[in-house]
């Protein structure tokens, strides 16, 4: 596991020994950062945005974005193995002042205040068991968390069978080996 590009790049990533983490593949976080980077469907940039990522494991997508010279990003974990990875791989790359992690469940976004501090882009990568995807877009909508015109990428297997609210557009899917990725904004 790796920082595929900019400012780190090479630099390696500490993944945990154990099999609740599912770390998201090099070849996968590649091709979602082509498409951020080159598809005419997306809109905003990368670089000088803010970032939601949602079961954030070992902080692999949001680390690749400061690395690409995002602003901020903010991580959700709650697995206790994980997460003491994450806080080490943020350490390693000294990036402390551009991350903030919050240790509790993603549904606790309901009761949370972001005020101005909305996001261009999230990522879901949730465990692929995970059934409330519905719920937790609901969420995100209902609160404003996604700027106007940003956008969400969900990782899902590529069995699961996933439902989306009216109001969720789905740009792009793409299929990866065992997994799928969709790019959205709401209307």
């Amino acid at each position: 596991m790796r920082i595929i590009s900019g400012n780190f790049k090479g630099k390696k990533l500490l993944i945990p020994n154990d099999n609740l983490t599912r770390p998201l593949r090099d070849t996968v976080k590649e091709s979602i950062f082509n498409i951020l980077e080159h598809s005419n469907l997306i809109k905003i940039q990368l670089y000088d945005s803010r970032i939601l990522d949602l079961f954030s494991g070992i902080g692999s997508f949001g680390l690749e974005c400061i690395s690409r010279y995002s602003k901020h990003v903010t991580f959700f974990e709650n697995h206790s193995a994980a997460l003491k990875i994450l806080k080490k791989n943020i350490n390693n790359l000294n990036c402390e002042s551009k991350t903030k992690i919050i240790n509790k469940d993603v549904f606790i976004l309901k009761n949370l205040n972001f005020n101005d501090k909305n996001f261009e882009f999230i990522f879901l990568d949730p465990p692929f068991k995970e059934q409330n995807i519905k719920i937790l877009l609901k969420i995100i909508a209902d609160k404003k968390i996604l700027k106007k015109n940003g956008i969400i990428i969900i990782h899902r297997e590529k069995k699961a069978f996933d439902t989306f609210p009216e109001n969720f557009k789905i740009l792009i899917k793409k299929n990866y080996g065992r997994s799928k990725i969709y790019f959205g904004k709401f209307d």
